[in-house]
């Protein structure tokens, strides 16, 4: 299934919850993190909802709890998901439906932040498990300082737009003087975290003394900025770009 990636700004805006489970509870959280006005509607509620310290109607749901709202997150008994998705559909609202790809019309991924960075990664709904794989990966794998990073892309950024430059070249130039801030960074192998993917990297060095002996490892695993680098190669250190005097 094809979908479209983006990401919402619910400040101020209103966000129906259809259940008060554990799931509804992680969910119902990053909602008021992201400053949404979250009603929520259930039967019953479980203790990690509770804990929240959000209001719950004790009652079950009915098509007038989507009066004046924005975004729908469903996170209930298959059944009652479905009337929210015919509901919300009929007004003409987006429903993201927990581990209920057949009653959404919006999916969530599993994330991956580093400041003002958010990484997403999704399925479409199919796998949310390889989803939360991926993103053990990645947690292992992005700078734990990129925040930084974004800093830097900040404050250069006026600098590039006045010079003219295409994105290709912008983003050269960003990556030169990321290259220059982090040299030591390059090349560097990142280091290893516990969890999941952890294990696996203990594993994986476990095995690397027999892999080596059969030719199967020739240099160490590249860091993530040093594969950007791989990928622009000479660019990186830009020739148009440094002509024109970004540093």
């Amino acid at each position: 299934m094809s979908v479209y990636p983006v990401f919402l700004r619910l400040a101020g805006r209103n966000v129906l919850v259809v259940g008060a489970g554990p799931v509804a509870a992680e969910k119902a959280k990053k909602l008021v993190d992201a400053g949404a006005v979250v009603r929520t509607v259930a039967p019953d509620t479980h203790p990690d909802y509770a804990r929240l310290g959000l209001a719950v109607e004790p009652v079950a749901f009915s098509e007038e709890h989507l009066d004046g709202v924005f975004f729908v997150v469903a996170a209930a008994p298959s059944e009652v998901n479905r009337r929210v998705f015919v509901a919300a559909e009929a007004r003409g609202l987006l429903v993201l439906a927990v581990d209920d790809p057949a009653h959404a019309s919006a999916f969530g991924g599993s994330v991956v932040t580093r400041g003002d960075v958010t990484v997403l990664v999704g399925t479409g709904g199919r796998a949310p498990a390889l989803a939360g794989l991926l993103r053990e990966a990645l947690d292992e794998l992005l700078p734990h300082d990129l925040g930084a990073w974004v800093d830097t892309a900040s404050a250069l950024r006026p600098s590039l737009a006045a010079l003219g430059l295409s994105f290709a070249e912008r983003r050269q130039a960003l990556l030169a003087t990321l290259v220059k801030k982090y040299a030591s960074r390059a090349g560097a192998a990142q280091p290893a975290r516990r969890g999941l993917f952890g294990a696996w990297v203990d594993t994986a060095s476990a095995l690397r003394p027999r892999l080596a002996a059969l030719g199967l490892f020739s240099k160490r695993p590249p860091s993530f900025l040093a594969t950007l680098v791989e990928k622009y190669g000479p660019r990186a250190s830009a020739t148009k770009v440094a002509e024109r005097g970004v540093s």
